[in-house]
């Protein structure tokens, strides 16, 4: 399953979470996060052992800004609460899954 969290909940749902989550950094008008929404949908229901978290940057600019995030989609993959991995762009699912299984 895919959580959306806005700038209150980052903390606790990816910071401080045990082992991996990928953060989709994203916008409503964004073609290619558009794009990538249905695959990450796809490893969600296909895969488990890591959280996909969507952060819409329009809704949580904070947390984009402080992350330099200045290209969408950006994902970022976290282990044990810390940065591993920062993906910019769109990807093939493959790549995402194998990216995943390298980091976990």
């Amino acid at each position: 399953m895919i959580k959306h969290i806005e700038n209150d909940d980052y903390e606790k749902e990816v910071l401080n979470k045990k082992g991996l989550v990928l953060v989709d950094f994203y916008a409503n008008w964004c073609g290619p996060c558009m794009m990538l929404s249905p695959i990450l949908e796809e490893i969600a229901n296909s895969r488990s052992g890591y959280d996909i978290i969507k952060v819409d940057v329009d809704e949580s600019p904070e947390i984009a800004e402080k992350l330099e995030i200045d290209t969408i989609p950006t994902m970022i993959i976290y282990k044990d609460g810390k940065i591993c991995k920062k993906i910019i762009g769109l990807i093939e699912k493959d790549e995402i899954v194998e990216i995943l299984e390298e980091n976990k």
